[in-house]
């Protein structure tokens, strides 16, 4: 299951407190890391799900397109059925 940029964001600002308030130099540097890889999942996450709308709008379009060309070459058929006058 992936997991929405929202979730990423608040778990990089739950390490930054976790920095902020920690006494011990490898705690806070630790938590520091830790914010730096939520924070690239975030950003991560935000890009897949642009790229996710810029593909489903593209599917769309093209799914638009060849019902449009499956319409046309049905009444061509037709046209190309009816007797001549």
């Amino acid at each position: 299951m992936s997991q929405s940029f929202e979730f990423y964001q608040e778990r990089a600002e739950a390490a930054a407190r976790e920095a902020s308030e920690a006494t011990l130099e490898n705690v806070r540097e630790r938590a520091l890391r830790s914010e730096s890889a939520w924070r690239d999942m975030a950003d991560r996450a935000r890009e897949t799900d642009r790229e996710r709308k810029i593909a489903d709008k593209a599917r769309a379009e093209r799914r638009e397109a060849e019902a449009l060309a499956a319409e046309l070459r049905a009444a061509a058929k037709l046209e190309a059925a009816e007797p001549a006058e």
